[in-house]
């Protein structure tokens, strides 16, 4: 019986996992996440709050292409089929057969992280892609390193950091594999260029104020808990499949790299895994952020396999299991179920078809979380926007500031309100909100001060001076019929704020656009525990308390 030629079985297996990715991206419901992407995709911008635009060209395609979920995730499983090829020209085996190629899909598909991101679109996806060019790349530069690679490379570069922000990492252990690197002319002049491609990125952030890196190194990091340090490992486990993941520890410990190319596989994954636990003391670590590390890990892993024929086994017997238990759980979670229903957001649409119905034609604002009115205008295809409390992090919907639109216009408020909002009960739950024929939102004013003393004593009277700004283009009145604006005080400790009314000099009325006003603000020091806190002030109306101005650290006694 004639051998299947390996080429041929790569294809087989390619266009099967491709059918297959394809019937669980366009029968499984879609998460929350992929539907924000999506408002992205109709978005189309050279950066967004939480990422680099990417993952917004991805869902963008896919929707010239398909409605639904194919209209987010056709793309991706692309993406997954051209990773796959890079992540097998990059292992660059001299010696190909139809059994390893059937070894090597054997790993890329039980690994639990990466099969998901042949179906679910995340900016994870094209960071997997792009590694797998880059260290395709990487390896062809090393061996002739020609402006032709050079190139090449740039291109990749650009891709990662276009991708994700930890791209940065797999570029910078690359360089800390091999620092010749730094002496090397057409590298660094394809360093150069992969700047040069990515400076429409940099100044959208540059003319944003930067929010994505300030809220990815500043904002986002938390106080210190064990709890983060000690689920990290397991949750990596999980992640990577726990056999792989310990089958690269016995290969990184036994064995010396033998040239650069597997120097910087091995840089990859310790760095990436060293790297994020050591983060893990700032806050919770989610396991795709060291996905860096899982294309090095497949190459490393399938090159020891055929020297090691204890390994070989060892990951016969264990991950062919894991593989069946990978696979049966993808189906469960395909078609609508409520395997499906517990990770999707189908559970929701009953709740935005009650909106609907109390919305009417009324665009509807909802609060503090993006992910209400994504998947609201994923089902309704109506607008939708969010405004943010001091206590919610920022999204993409401060970059838009959609609710500039509707200033003095009608809208429908998500919101619970004593005296204004009304219930109403749907199959699996309740929603309440109202409709206003006038909104006045005032999230974006700003409020400056300076504080006279940073130590405050509970009961004291604070004298503070500040100025109110109104950035918008319109007037707002702080006696607004239905949004009047209060000046409050807010005391922050560990996430939790304590707001606290304080008067202030002179009536304020109304503010024009454009118009910066000065007050005093009188604060009675309220009675809270003693300790350190994070200071501030916001503009709250009845719907709304957003933080307007800067934070500083105080004490109370």
């Amino acid at each position: 019986m004639r051998k299947i030629d390996y080429k041929l079985s790569f294809v087989l297996l390619t266009v099967a996992l491709f059918v297959f990715n394809l019937l669980q991206a366009k029968y499984t419901g879609v998460i929350s996440d992929e539907t924000y992407y999506s408002l992205y995709g109709r978005h189309l911008s050279w950066g967004y709050f939480d990422h680099p635009p990417m993952v917004a060209l991805m869902v963008y395609i896919s929707s010239m292409l398909f409605t639904g979920a194919l209209g987010i995730r056709f793309i991706t499983v692309i993406v997954q089929v051209v990773t796959i090829f890079f992540t097998w020209k990059a292992i660059d085996d001299q010696k190909p057969d139809t059994r390893k190629v059937l070894t090597f899909f054997l790993l890329v598909t039980s690994m639990a992280l990466f099969s998901i991101l042949g179906v679910i679109t995340t900016p994870d996806s094209a960071l997997l892609l792009f590694t797998a060019l880059f260290l395709f790349a990487y390896r062809k530069f090393l061996k002739n390193a020609t402006w032709l690679n050079s190139g090449f490379m740039a291109l990749a570069m650009a891709g990662l950091v276009y991708s994700k922000y930890q791209a940065v990492l797999v570029i910078a252990f690359v360089l800390l594999s091999n620092f010749r690197l730094l002496w090397n002319r057409k590298f660094m002049a394809s360093a150069f260029l992969a700047v040069v491609l990515f400076m429409p990125h940099l100044y959208w952030q540059y003319i944003h104020d930067f929010p994505t890196f300030r809220y990815h190194l500043v904002e986002r990091a938390g106080d210190f808990e064990w709890k983060y340090v000690y689920e990290y490992f397991p949750n990596l486990l999980a992640a990577y499949n726990p056999f792989i993941f310990g089958a690269i520890v016995y290969i990184i410990v036994r064995n010396t790299p033998t040239d650069h190319f597997e120097r910087a596989l091995h840089f990859l994954i310790v760095g990436f895994v060293v790297f994020f636990w050591t983060a893990a003391t700032r806050g919770h670590i989610q396991p795709q952020w060291t996905l860096g590390a899982a294309i090095p890990m497949i190459i490393l892993l399938y090159k020891y396999m055929w020297l090691n024929d204890k390994l070989r086994r060892f990951i016969y017997i264990t991950v062919i299991p894991m593989l069946v238990i990978i696979i049966v759980i993808r189906v469960l979670i395909t078609g609508n179920n409520v395997f499906s229903d517990l990770a999707s957001v189908e559970k929701h649409r009953s709740k935005t078809e009650a909106i609907e119905k109390a919305a009417g034609n009324l665009p509807v604002l909802f609060f503090g979380s993006f992910q209400e009115s994504s998947k609201y205008e994923y089902f309704a295809h109506k607008t939708s926007f969010t405004l943010g409390f001091v206590d919610s992090r920022h999204t993409q919907f401060d970059i838009w500031q959609i609710e500039r639109q509707y200033h003095n216009k009608p809208v429908f408020v998500c919101q619970y309100v004593p005296g204004m909002s009304k219930w109403n009960r749907y199959d699996k739950g309740w929603i309440c909100g109202f409709a206003t024929d006038s909104l006045q939102t005032v999230n974006r004013m700003e409020l400056q001060f300076d504080m006279p003393d940073l130590v405050l004593e509970r009961g004291k009277i604070e004298k503070i001076h500040c100025t109110i700004h109104n950035p918008y283009s319109f007037d707002i009145d702080f006696n607004h019929h239905r949004f009047p604006v209060q000046v409050m005080a807010v005391f922050i400790q560990k996430e939790n704020p304590w707001y606290h009314p304080v008067k202030i000099s002179g009536p304020v009325g109304i503010i024009k656009a454009g118009e910066t006003i000065s007050r005093e603000i009188t604060l009675e020091v309220p009675q809270l525990l003693d300790g350190t806190y994070r200071f501030g002030f916001s503009l709250s109306t009845s719907i709304c308390k957003p933080l307007n101005s800067k934070l500083i650290e105080v004490s109370l006694k």
